[in-house]
């Protein structure tokens, strides 16, 4: 480089006035507009040389043309220097905004959401279609995916990934793998856990996090409103510490796993499944989605209640009641309620 500089200013110097035409026209050259899409993106190979990256350019259409003397240019500015990685052209005008972003490495990121109170199979189909990822468990099961998660393996049931992995956005640069993602869902989930766990109501009937982290995963299923999760954890805690059954819908609906068409019959409630909470005492085996935060909190500390049912009422939110008398005349207005619904729907 030294050598390089030296020979340039000696070449400058012999070439008087041409020389400082050449030198100013390289320093222009950082100019050069860079013509590209919203959304275009420009990925650099590792060990990309100037020519190279000066010929990409071109072939992708970001510059117009070859210019002579470009690849000299990084001679001249040696502070430019080319990282590899995929960038976001979105904010650049010119080619010295282009180096700029590229020798600081600022790479594109991209964002995906893993939705609260969904299953680990819905969650595959989302992390299937995310762009510039890749994709190393397409062919791998769920218990070879537990397995390098490094979850615990103690567990009665294991291998059943509901639960272990934290809903949120996750931002990613080009060729992350779907593995790193879910790595990091898992940690999130790990500290989550621990954390609420500590802070729990010391008198829960919860012998492990894990309970813990069961019974928030059908609270995430119950309500979507975050406010009235704490009275819903109320009336299971209540109902585990009077040895009643819990009997919650969404257990049985994953219990049915693919069965599961929209509806729940009167068969369904009566078929025996490890998951059916209408036929087995206490919590189900294993989580039954993935729960957030103000679910996991609701169960460590739920309300102060002594209701032992609640059913929709049908503005979004739920009816609670401290006997099955006062429940069921709560069914029977919400049934009111969704009869005049249904027909109102009809008449539009």
């Amino acid at each position: 480089m030294k050598k390089f500089l030296l020979f340039l200013i000696v070449l400058l110097v012999s070439l008087g006035g041409s020389g400082v035409y050449i030198y100013h026209h390289l320093s222009q050259l950082l100019m050069l507009p860079i013509t590209h899409t919203a959304e275009q993106l420009l990925t650099i190979e590792k060990g990309t040389s100037s020519k190279q990256f000066v010929e990409k350019l071109v072939q992708q259409g970001l510059l117009k043309e070859s210019v002579w003397g470009l690849p000299y240019l990084f001679k001249l500015h040696p502070e430019y220097t080319l990282k590899a990685g995929t960038f976001s052209l979105e904010k650049v005008e010119n080619l010295q905004q282009l180096l700029l972003l590229i020798h600081r490495g600022k790479e594109a990121q991209f964002a995906l959401t893993l939705p609260e109170g969904s299953t680990f199979n819905q969650w595959r189909k989302v992390l299937a279609e995310a762009p510039h990822l890749q994709h190393t468990l397409k062919e791998k099961s769920e218990a070879e995916i537990y397995q390098l998660l490094h979850l615990p393996t103690e567990l009665v049931v294991k291998d059943k990934m509901e639960g272990w992995l934290y809903p949120d956005t996750y931002y990613y640069t080009a060729n992350s793998t779907d593995l790193a993602i879910l790595q990091r869902a898992a940690e999130k989930m790990h500290k989550m856990l621990q954390q609420v766990w500590l802070q729990r109501d010391q008198t829960l009937p919860l012998k492990s996090a894990y309970e813990l982290l069961i019974l928030a995963s059908i609270i995430e299923k119950e309500s979507a409103l975050a406010s009235e999760r704490p009275k819903i954890a109320s009336v299971f805690i209540n109902r585990l510490r009077k040895g009643m059954k819990l009997q919650t819908d969404p257990t049985v609906i994953y219990g049915m796993g693919e069965r599961y068409q929209g509806n729940i019959t009167k068969k369904d409630l009566n078929t025996d499944t490890p998951y059916n909470t209408y036929i087995i005492n206490g919590l189900p085996p294993t989580p039954i989605a993935m729960p957030d935060k103000s679910s996991l909190e609701a169960v460590a500390n739920p309300a102060k209640s002594d209701y032992l049912y609640f059913v929709a009422d049908g503005s979004g939110g739920h009816k609670f009641s401290r006997t099955l008398a006062e429940h069921n005349r709560a069914v029977q207005d919400y049934l009111r309620w969704y009869r005049n619904w249904k027909k109102q729907q009809g008449n539009k």
